[in-house]
């Protein structure tokens, strides 16, 4: 990817996440490092006074980061940016699954499935400038929701992010990212 960092505008989504994203990784709140690390990749943020027609008519990519993988690297929210430019199309940092998928039908535990073709949505979703002028604002703020819409009309290109990227769930699971990320 070319070093030569993409203007863009991005904002973190902490609609719809509760209070989790307002607890303290590293000393700081999941949206402040979440916000830092938008910043540090060089994307301009935007308040939440900015409107869709605003962001269509900047003609810039839009860069959607959740407070909930606050620890996501700069250099990865920039290479999904360049990628989402260069291609044309949305991207969206992925994680692997980890855990055992189990198909339920009317109540019943049924068949296991096969991790290797599951990814759980992480951060970033970076939107193309024309995927920005082609909507007529988010479809949802619950980012699986929002990459399953855009899939059914855009290219979606999922990446996957590396481990510090990971999503927290529960103040546990945020324990596990800030010992996963120390200094």
């Amino acid at each position: 990817m070319d070093d030569e960092v993409e203007p863009a505008l991005g904002a973190v989504i902490d609609d719809d996440r509760g209070h989790l994203p307002y607890a303290l990784i590293h000393g700081e709140s999941l949206v402040a490092a979440a916000s830092w690390a938008l910043g540090e990749a060089g994307v301009t943020p935007v308040d939440l006074g900015t409107t869709w027609e605003g962001l269509v008519d900047s003609g810039e990519p839009f860069v959607l980061h959740d407070p909930l993988c606050p620890m996501t690297p700069p250099a990865f929210i920039a290479d999904c940016l360049a990628r989402a430019v260069e291609r044309g199309c949305v991207v969206v940092g992925v994680r692997p699954v980890t855990d055992t998928v189990k198909v339920v039908d009317d109540g019943v535990v049924g068949e296991t499935l096969d991790r290797d073709g599951l990814v759980a949505v992480a951060s970033p979703v970076v939107l193309p400038p024309g995927v920005v002028a082609a909507l007529d604002g988010l479809p949802s703020t619950d980012f699986v929701a929002l990459v399953d819409a855009l899939r059914r009309r855009y290219p979606v290109e999922l990446v996957e992010a590396p481990p510090a990227a990971r999503r927290v769930g529960s103040t546990e699971d945020l324990r596990v990212l800030e010992a996963l990320t120390q200094a």
